[in-house]
């Protein structure tokens, strides 16, 4: 922001010239970047942790559950793979905007990065940032405080089993009862009905938990990003572990998360003369490209899509009488991508 703030007012009261390739320590002006395509893929994972219930090796004698685990265990799963674009400035293409007077005001509005975002006017474009919605761990109820004063004082834990057992049978009998309207006292109407139910259920869960055990799931998103090229097939960027979770690329205790890029644009390339020009006459843009870009893991696409790729395009020019005295011309463009996104003029 601040650089965006000393740009318009440095250029409150100038013109915009012809433009040269940035060269640190040579010349006067306001620098600007055009910026480049970074891939960012998002993983979010999950870590499911399971702790087992007080009373887990009784649980199949008294509730007939089977397959309750009586060890705790933590894993990771993949909950899902998004990817999308960011913009970075491209030191490749960082151009001077040299500044004239008399001649028509103009500004230039730049990111905290330098890269362009608007001439001659604000930008109100603003890079959406992912909001996932990700899952954290439930309160659970502590057990004890449904156990009756026989269960506490039990002399053991089979003993408190069984009567935890009993309890929750004796939980489920009152629910049904009270449904089929043949409790001894039953409701006076629906919203004391619900309330009664709705007890009783966080009783019936806690106790049986005590057998079951709990399950925490949280999730977590792990970010990386990747530079793009042509034909790049199969790049392994992260790993991942069902007892570790996403681990860095190099780390060879999990399994490869790779992502393949390929050019899908059909915009036709300006064909260069051979000639190297320093100097340019107007306004610097990116006009960017298409790539098809996909994620896999274990021989599976997880994502698969075409997205703006600015490597894959060129670069044009909006020309230098656009910005004279006599038209008050305003641009914005893409930060992302270095597109223009609107023009137009007094």
């Amino acid at each position: 922001m601040k650089k965006a703030i000393i740009a318009l007012a440095l250029l409150a009261s100038a013109g915009i010239q012809a433009q040269d390739i940035y060269t640190p320590g040579e010349g006067e002006g306001i620098v600007y970047f055009l910026p480049k395509t970074q891939i960012v893929v998002d993983i979010i994972a999950t870590r499911v942790d399971y702790k087992p219930g007080e009373f887990g090796l009784y649980a199949n004698r008294y509730l007939r559950l089977n397959n309750v685990s009586p060890r705790p265990e933590t894993h990771w799963e993949i909950k899902d793979i998004k990817v999308r674009t960011a913009g970075i400035p491209d030191s490749t293409k960082a151009y001077i905007m040299k500044l004239k007077d008399k001649s028509l005001e103009s500004n230039i509005e730049l990111t905290d990065q330098g890269i362009a975002k608007a001439i001659n006017t604000t930008s109100s474009y603003k890079e959406e940032q992912p909001e996932y919605k990700l899952q954290i761990p439930q309160k659970h109820e502590n057990a004890h405080q449904y156990m009756t004063e026989d269960i506490l004082v039990a002399g053991s834990s089979a003993k408190m089993a069984e009567l935890t057992a009993r309890e929750i049978y004796n939980i489920r009998e009152s629910k049904n009862a009270i449904l089929r309207g043949q409790a001894d006292t039953m409701p006076k109407d629906g919203a004391s009905l619900k309330l009664i139910i709705s007890q009783l259920d966080k009783q019936e869960r806690a106790l049986t938990e005590s057998f079951t055990g709990v399950t925490d799931r949280t999730d977590k998103v792990f970010t990386f990003t990747v530079n793009p090229e042509d034909k790049m097939s199969d790049k392994v960027f992260a790993r991942f572990s069902s007892r570790l979770g996403v681990l860095q690329a190099d780390n060879l205790a999990g399994d490869p998360i790779s992502i393949s890029i390929s050019n899908s644009s059909s915009l036709p390339a300006p064909v260069e003369d051979g000639k190297k020009k320093k100097k340019i006459d107007g306004v610097i843009y990116n006009i960017p490209g298409k790539g098809k870009v996909s994620v896999s893991f274990q021989g599976k696409i997880k994502w698969e899509n075409e997205l703006q790729i600015t490597q894959f395009g060129y670069t044009e020019v909006l020309v230098d009488g656009l910005f004279d005295k006599k038209v008050n011309t305003r641009v914005v463009f893409n930060p992302v991508t270095g597109g223009v996104i609107k023009i137009d003029k007094d």
